[in-house]
């Protein structure tokens, strides 16, 4: 019997080829495998990420009324502003005034060397005295001629003429006396005193200097402080309100640091302009304030609140709680099950901290007024109402509330 020895390198040759295949498909499984496992391990990190609770500050809506302000830049002017001058020529002998101090109306400043004026005085008295006597003579004398008329012993013109000079020398005594009112209003004028009460300025004349009432520069100035005016303008387009809210009665004024955190008086509305200017399209308005403790400075910039008007019962959310996206204006409303959906909104008016949703709220929604930045549709919350809820969020409260959500996620 016969053996084929030529067959056995065939079979050798399919059983490699046969494990090189298997060898093959176990790589490409492997890899397989381990391609699979992130993608499982991203879809477990991705549904425990959803199911943790992103601390947010959250707000009940609810109704309130509603103060309309409207605002404006401003600077604050005197009411009154005096410049001193000397109405007589003269020395200046005694400054009763220190630069910068409160003086109140009446109160002496100057005075100016009185010598001339005494003796102008003086002079003008023993003229109006020297022209009495003379008066009184004439006068006796015309008594006479009038005695001698009635017995014939005089004519009738030189008692016409005697009469005559009686006159005369009376309007000479009246001309005298104001002679001496003169004289005595240019002395008074000697006695510089304060015209209104206010705060002086710096001192342009010494003592010792001489000042004459043809000067235009002025001694010292004073400015009212007592009550003060603030100056300020407002866009055309709010004319019909503040002339509306003004008409109806008292409009509250409400002057701020230039960069609107203090206040720093409270006044009223005084005087509207009877023109629109129309380089601006601005009316300019005027309010007064009564500055008791002197915050208001002539000159200084402002910005001004004005109320015009109130609203009654609207619904009133915290600014913060208003968010601006590609479609507009939104809100992030809290649901029963702790999840937040994205809801449209639109606000009627706005104020500092509040504004007035016309649409997209009803009351006793919950809204997220703080922690935003990480939500998104769907996101569940972890809400912490907001402090002193009951009324609409301050400056100070939303800072607080923001705080504590930093706190929250960080902890997170």
């Amino acid at each position: 019997m016969a053996i084929n020895l030529t067959r056995r390198p065939k079979l050798g040759a399919t059983l490699f080829g046969i494990f090189a295949l298997a060898a093959v498909a176990f790589g490409l499984w492997s890899e397989l495998l381990g391609s699979v496992k992130p993608v499982e391990a991203a879809a477990q990190s991705a549904s425990s990420q959803a199911a943790v609770r992103i601390p947010v500050t959250s707000f009940e809506v609810k109704k309130s009324d509603f103060p309309v302000h409207i605002y404006g830049l401003g600077v604050v002017s005197p009411f009154k502003t005096v410049t001193v001058r000397s109405r007589v020529d003269g020395q200046i002998t005694k400054v009763f005034f220190k630069q910068g101090q409160m003086v109140r109306e009446g109160d002496p400043l100057l005075q100016i060397d009185q010598r001339p004026f005494t003796a102008a005085l003086e002079q003008a008295v023993a003229k109006k005295a020297q022209d009495e006597a003379s008066l009184r003579n004439d006068q006796l004398n015309l008594e006479r001629f009038q005695k001698l008329a009635k017995q014939q012993f005089e004519t009738q013109q030189n008692l016409d003429t005697q009469q005559a000079l009686v006159d005369q020398m009376t309007a000479q005594v009246k001309g005298d006396q104001a002679a001496i009112d003169n004289a005595q209003t240019n002395l008074g004028y000697t006695s510089i005193k304060a015209p209104i009460s206010g705060r002086m300025g710096f001192r342009l004349v010494d003592p010792g200097n001489i000042v004459h009432a043809a000067d235009t520069t002025g001694i010292v100035t004073i400015a009212q402080l007592q009550p003060i005016a603030v100056q300020f303008t407002e866009p055309e387009d709010q004319l019909q309100a503040i002339a509306k809210a003004f008409e109806a009665g008292e409009v509250p004024v409400e002057a701020l640091s230039s960069d609107g955190a203090r206040t720093l008086s409270h006044g009223r509305l005084a005087i509207m302009d009877n023109s629109v200017n129309q380089a601006t399209g601005t009316i300019g308005l005027k309010a007064r304030f009564d500055n008791k403790d002197n915050a208001l400075w002539p000159g200084l910039s402002v910005n001004t609140r004005m109320l015009v008007d109130t609203l009654k019962q609207v619904v009133v959310v915290p600014q913060d709680g208003v968010q601006h996206g590609p479609s507009g204006l939104f809100a992030y409303v809290i649901g029963d099950n702790g999840k937040v959906s994205v809801r449209p909104i639109k606000v009627g008016e706005s104020g500092d901290a509040n504004a007035v949703v016309a649409e997209g709220l009803n009351v006793g929604d919950r809204i997220v007024v703080a922690g935003q930045s990480r939500l998104f549709e769907g996101a569940l919350v972890d809400e912490k109402p907001l402090v002193a809820a009951a009324a609409p969020m301050t400056d100070a409260s939303a800072a607080a509330n923001q705080a504590e959500v930093g706190k929250a996620g960080s902890a997170d």
